[in-house]
Formats: C-alpha cells, structure tokens, sequence
C-alpha cells in the first residue's frame, strides 16, 4: 500500500505542477499582450506629437520671417524716403513746384 500512496502523491505533483505552469504562462501571455496594446497606444500618441512638433516648427519659421519683416520695416521708417511717403501720402504735402492731376467726374 505504500507503493500506492506514493503514485498517487507524485501524480498530485505533476498535476499541480502542470496547472502552476499554465497560471504562470497564462500570466506572461497576458503581459505580453498588455505590452503590445500599450506599444501601440504610444505609438500613435508619438506620432500625434510628431506631427505638431512638424506644425510648431512651421509656425516658428513664420514668425522668425515676420520678424525679419519687421525688422526690415523698423529701418525703412529711419529713411528720409518714408518720411516723405507718409507727407506726401497722409498728410498731402508736395514738393514745391510740383503739378497735381486730380480727375473729375
């Protein structure tokens, strides 16, 4: 009878055994899975960023132009040549001497 228990208990083992091996790769399944999905999820949030950092750096370009601009602008208005635009234009001097044309209805 001591031959009988003892298959029985090593049976037992091997049964536990197998199912202690199932539980632990049913868990590792399940992580691998759960790495997969979150690799994907972070993926597409990498490429959203990309994107808007793509968009930023158009805008930076824009604004470094507009400076530029600017700047440029900044020292036309220094000229004697504005100064005599923005007479002649807004305020409506002329040079003496000068004709003016006007048109009439």
């Amino acid at each position: 009878m001591a031959g009988g228990k003892r298959k029985k208990v090593v049976y037992r083992k091997r049964r536990q055994n197998r199912f202690s091996m199932f539980l632990v790769s049913l868990v590792v399944v399940m992580i691998l899975v759960m790495v997969a999905v979150k690799r994907i999820e972070l993926s597409a949030k990498q490429e959203t960023y990309q994107e808007k950092i793509e968009q930023l750096n158009g805008q930076i370009e824009e604004e470094n132009a507009r400076a530029e601009e600017i700047a440029e602008f900044e020292k036309y208005t220094h000229t004697k040549a504005y100064v005599e635009e923005v007479a002649h234009d807004k305020l409506g001097l002329v040079y003496e001497g000068e004709i003016i044309f006007r048109q009439t209805d």
